[in-house]
């Protein structure tokens, strides 16, 4: 669990993402709530639930990045999904409850991953030794008559030991060894309708644990060779029941599931009759967010701790439309505001890995240097603001577009410009994109 300051999450958030002082707030302060709530005594741990968050803002602003930055920050299980992919329970299509489902299947993921690293080090120790085995006359030859291990000469020591040396400094890295490593159980691609995802998943299982785990010889060299003997022995080592019951816990008490596209399951105008992808959604919705229990193949794991953060660009409809029930379980409410074009110069420039750094980036591995000047970057987010003005707003994503556009034939040729330097600035924009976004219908189709 992280125990970053609501201020320090905001300084790591502002790492990535421009703008939006309000959001990282407010999601900063649900994250570090998670840490107060572990501290305070267990009779009041129980009735402290999350306090879920409503994003509200156009597309392209960062609603979906401070979500995802966030998980990675808190080294959580973490969900994305799309509200419009599920219908009500009955109807063809996912049911809610796989959402929680896919979260346990990446926590179990994560925990797994966790118990690896701290078991690396003896994994490690143990591959090393089955490699000089393979190499070498084993560490122990057998037994005496006494029934005790056959001591090793100092010869076969010193040996070894040389060996050793020589594979932790890479000298034995290309040489090919022949190792036995066990074979996992081929899977039954089983095809089910959509909603029997649950039912799949533990028929395949089912599958896989019919026959015993067989061995193969493979030829590899040893660097390969080590990585895969590392994997083996590392699984050797874990606890898998420990393992799901940690996933399980993990997500209870630190899960974040991102309900993008909210807008879209809202019920418009004065419709009657049912609404199986709106309004019956929003209701299944309900139980999770305020709290019920779920069964998967890892055992029963309840929503009532899981943070939901909910966003939608509510352009044709407003968040009173949701159902009143599923807005009082969204007590913070937050909005986004649109990107302007200092955004824009900022988003090129400022984050970790910006676009331009990317480009610059990719370009040097052809031995071209490129260059973008401060009035050639003034000029890229002012096209691509005016573009989004005139046409759809689609907020930041315009930028790809428009640098996409900029650099294709710098990209395309790059290979044969060996050693070249680019400078982008205004001039170079205007000469390649600049009739492009004053033509109105060919911005809408281009940029």
């Amino acid at each position: 669990m992280s125990q970053m300051t609501p201020r320090e999450i905001v300084q790591e958030l502002d790492k990535h993402i421009i703008g939006q002082a309000d959001a990282k707030r407010a999601v900063a302060i649900a994250l570090r709530n998670r840490w107060r709530r572990s501290q305070v005594s267990d009779d009041l741990k129980g009735e402290i639930t999350p306090k879920n968050i409503l994003m509200i803002g156009p597309t392209g602003v960062g609603k979906t990045e401070i979500a995802r930055r966030l998980a990675k920050l808190a080294n959580a299980p973490f969900v994305k999904i799309e509200a419009t992919k599920f219908t009500e329970v009955g109807y063809v299509g996912r049911d809610v409850e796989s959402i929680i489902r896919d979260l346990v299947e990446i926590s179990v993921k994560l925990t797994r991953e966790v118990e690896m690293n701290k078991v690396h080090f003896r994994a490690q120790e143990a591959a090393e030794e089955r490699i000089l085995d393979i190499l070498l006359r084993p560490a122990r030859s057998g037994f005496g008559s006494d029934g005790e291990p056959e001591p090793i000469s100092e010869q076969a020591a010193n040996t070894r030991q040389k060996f050793r040396k020589k594979l932790r400094e890479g000298d034995l890295d290309d040489k090919e060894i022949e190792v036995e490593l066990s074979v996992t159980p081929m899977g039954v691609e089983i095809m089910a309708p959509p909603g029997m995802e649950e039912m799949t998943s533990q028929l395949q299982g089912m599958f896989q644990n019919i026959g015993s785990t067989r061995t193969k010889t493979r030829k590899l060299p040893i660097k390969e060779a080590f990585k895969l003997l590392t994997d083996e022995e590392a699984g050797k080592l874990l606890n898998e029941e420990d393992i799901k019951m940690r996933a399980v816990q993990n997500v209870e008490e630190n899960g974040i599931v991102f309900l993008d596209e909210m807008d879209k399951i809202c019920k418009r105008g004065e419709s009657s009759g049912p609404d199986v992808s709106r309004e019956g959604v929003q209701r299944d919705l309900l139980p999770l967010v305020e709290g019920c229990t779920v069964t998967t193949k890892y055992g029963m794991l309840k929503t009532d701790h899981i943070l939901f953060i909910a966003s939608g660009a509510f352009h044709l409809s407003k968040p009173s439309d949701l159902i009143p029930e599923l807005q009082g379980r969204l007590p913070i409410r937050v909005e986004l505001k649109a990107l302007s074009v200092d955004d824009f110069v900022r988003i090129l420039t400022e984050p970790d890995a910006s676009l331009t750094e990317q480009y610059t980036a990719l370009l040097a591995t052809e031995g071209v240097e490129l260059g973008f000047s401060e009035d050639g970057i003034a000029r890229i987010a002012e096209v691509a603001w005016q573009v989004n003005e005139r046409t759809d707003n689609i907020g930041a994503r315009r930028l790809h577009t428009v640098m996409e556009r900029l650099l294709d034939e710098i990209s395309f040729t790059a290979a044969d410009q060996s050693g070249q330097t680019v400078s982008v600035d205004a001039a170079y924009v205007d000469s390649h994109i600049g009739e492009l976004a004053q033509d109105e219908d060919l911005s809408r189709y281009i940029l």
